[in-house]
């Protein structure tokens, strides 16, 4: 599939690799693809990955992958004529330097990208744990949970395969009101990894029985 990843941080790097790596065509979306950054990340994908403006990897794109700071969410959406019709997989939350959410209870982050990104299908994904559990999501005989949220079920369906490639357990947790919960399980997972010193390497599983 052709997969744009707009970011290149911890998230958008880690997904843009591993995807590249299982076979997708993935094209990064960067402000300056001479970066030093975007270079060392290129060199780091064992197979083919490019780096392009943001508005044509997103052109040329079926999945957008928004892997970007929240404040730079809306101008990029706002801006581009590209996204009707297509797969957005939002991996951010709205989140500010200092005070947590600044979105929640009554709305959230994903319902705000898919009124920004009208005419595309917002899916909510990668959003509720850390770039280390993207590259390895396997413990022991257990996988990390990745929760997923949207209104389109094709949408969903194909996001969910993403996420399984990756090796996750993937939950269908409904419409994209859940993102509305899932943000908050995403602060939930910064405070244990951070604040009570956990590390990254901690990852929450759904049990059935």
């Amino acid at each position: 599939m052709k997969i744009g990843i707009i970011g290149y941080g911890n998230v958008g790097g880690t997904l843009g690799r591993r995807w590249a790596e299982i076979g997708h065509d993935v094209t990064f979306g960067v402000r300056d693809k001479t970066s030093p950054k975007v270079t060392e990340l290129l060199n780091k994908i064992t197979t083919t990955a490019n780096a392009t403006d943001i508005d044509s990897a997103m052109e040329q794109s079926d999945i957008i992958v928004l892997a970007t700071p929240w404040d730079a969410v809306k101008d990029i959406l706002s801006k581009n004529d590209f996204i009707t019709n297509k797969i957005i997989i939002d991996c951010t939350n709205p989140l500010s330097n200092t005070n947590g959410l600044t979105i929640g209870t009554t709305s959230s982050g994903g319902e705000k990208v898919s009124m920004w990104a009208d005419g595309a299908k917002v899916v909510k994904a990668f959003n509720s744990t850390g770039s280390k559990n993207m590259d390895n999501p396997k413990y022991g005989d257990d996988k990390a949970v990745m929760f997923v949220c949207g209104e389109d079920k094709e949408a969903k369906d194909i996001t969910i395969k993403l996420i399984e490639e990756l090796g996750f357990d993937s939950v269908d947790a409904g419409g994209i009101i859940a993102s509305r919960w899932l943000e908050p399980l995403a602060m939930l997972w910064i405070n244990l990894a951070y604040k009570q010193g956990m590390g990254q390497n901690i990852a929450f599983k759904l049990m059935k029985r």
